[in-house]
């Protein structure tokens, strides 16, 4: 008899059971998110391993070239692939309020080392959008106490800013591609998350939101404040939503009005130099 991995874990406010085979490989950086035994977890993911059907019953909502969800009578039901394959590696499958169970393609098992493809077995999108909490693609560093959020869309700079304060001004980074931002006590908190891109930083770390900085390539430097329409828009492009849930969709919306409405939101246009530091600072940090 195979030995049993069975291991809690808390991300945000979600805290979760993984109950599977011991030969199931868990990321380190989803390790880190690990919690003791004695923590109440309120949700139970089940994986075995399986050959997967592209059959399903129940309603197709949505259909992406790495990703078919139905809708079924249990809940939501997904197909996950990867992009440049034609072959699904997963079946996540709703089975009641508080547990699912996730088939694994025993032809992938190897490939769940890279945090992406591990983390997206668990649709935990669907259960932070219902905590008040949002993914976003961004930067997570610390400064002073304070969260400073550099965002933007892929391969424009948000790990080589926080690179920059880190080097000039001796600032940390939490995580170089995503941060879990959650409303607590009416104060929105940045947190750790388990997938960090090609930044190789990802760490646990809950600190307020001092400012949101989206990022545009330019020449010279130079900030201003958003408007709120900007600043919704362009946020509202860097997190996770579910666009085939509009329960989900309205929520989030809810969330980034009054994100906004609390956390300022900068465009810092720049180039890869210690002045884009000095000019963000000076925003920021004026009198310093």
């Amino acid at each position: 008899m195979q030995d049993k991995m069975d291991s809690i874990f808390q991300i945000g406010t979600f805290c979760f059971r993984i109950v599977g085979l011991s030969d199931i490989s868990i990321p380190e950086n989803f390790l880190i998110f690990k919690m003791l035994d004695t923590n109440r977890p309120e949700y139970t993911y089940s994986i075995r391993i399986k050959e997967i059907h592209d059959h399903m019953d129940g309603q197709l909502i949505a259909k992406r070239p790495d990703l078919s969800v139905y809708k079924t009578e249990s809940g939501e039901c997904r197909l996950i692939g990867m992009y440049g394959t034609e072959e699904y590696y997963a079946l996540y499958r709703e089975q009641q309020k508080n547990q699912a169970e996730i088939i694994l393609s025993p032809d992938y098992i190897a490939a769940l080392q890279y945090d992406t493809v591990f983390t997206s077995l668990f649709a935990l999108e669907r259960h932070m959008i219902l905590r008040d909490s949002l993914i976003l693609h961004c930067a997570y560093m610390v400064y002073k106490g304070k969260a400073i959020l550099f965002s933007a869309p892929s391969e424009t700079g948000k790990s080589t800013q926080a690179d920059l304060w880190e080097r000039y001004r001796g600032s940390h980074t939490i995580n170089g591609d995503r941060a879990l931002l959650r409303k607590e006590k009416e104060i929105w908190t940045a947190c750790g998350w388990p997938v960090c891109g090609s930044s190789e930083i990802c760490e646990i770390g809950d600190t307020p939101i001092y400012a949101i900085v989206m990022l545009k390539q330019g020449k010279n430097n130079y900030v201003e404040l958003l408007p709120v329409f900007q600043a919704f828009t362009q946020i509202y492009a860097q997190v996770t939503i579910n666009q085939w849930n509009k329960e989900f969709i309205q929520q989030a919306i809810s969330c980034i009005e009054n994100l906004i409405k609390q956390v300022p939101v900068y465009q810092l246009t720049c180039n890869i130099s210690e002045e884009a530091v000095e000019c963000l600072e000076k925003v920021l940090f004026p009198g310093i």
